[in-house]
């Protein structure tokens, strides 16, 4: 069964136990004034008050335990309503969770080969500066130029990648918020 036809079919049962509710009330409104407008002696209409209090009085103990059903009812409803959201909402949490972690170490070995990577550069152009002098000082400069663009590029895309978590986190809790 789907929730809306679960939503419909508690609307059903709800309408039919107002219906029969409001039957009850009106029922015994109706026979207490017929009680109080007929023409019967006093004794006769205290006795029938008398019934029909007592008959009011058992419709409202059952009226009472049925409140005290649906009440249960609802109770028990929300509380598995609540603990599927807050079993839906854990289980997002992890998954977003990992994907962090993933994105996060992702980026961390980039940055870390990046680094490695220009560490190399730097030695080999030490060592080819002492051989070259000034000749090599001009291809040092703008080996480390491009090492440096070559860091703003991998900075970028850090950034980009942190950025795309983020969005991926708050995307997700909107879901589960929605849900």
């Amino acid at each position: 069964m789907t929730n809306e036809e679960n939503r419909s079919n508690d609307n059903n049962n709800i309408n039919a136990k107002d219906f029969l509710i409001g039957t009850l009330i009106g029922s015994a409104v109706g026979a207490s004034l017929a009680l109080l407008f007929a023409p019967k002696s006093g004794k006769e209409v205290r006795s029938d008050i008398g019934k029909g209090a007592q008959d009011l009085k058992e419709k409202a103990g059952e009226w009472k335990e049925t409140a005290y059903d649906k009440t249960d009812d609802f109770k028990d409803y929300a509380k598995e309503k609540t603990e599927n959201v807050q079993k839906a909402v854990s289980e997002k949490k992890d998954d977003f969770q990992e994907k962090y972690n993933e994105t996060k170490g992702s980026i961390q070995e980039k940055i870390s080969e990046t680094t490695e990577e220009l560490k190399r550069k730097k030695a080999e152009m030490q060592a080819k500066k002492e051989l070259k002098s000034k000749e090599l000082e001009a291809e040092l400069d703008e080996a480390i130029e491009e090492a440096s663009e070559a860091t703003e590029s991998k900075k970028e895309a850090v950034k980009k990648a942190t950025k795309d978590v983020k969005e991926a986190v708050k995307d997700a809790a909107e879901d589960v918020k929605k849900s």
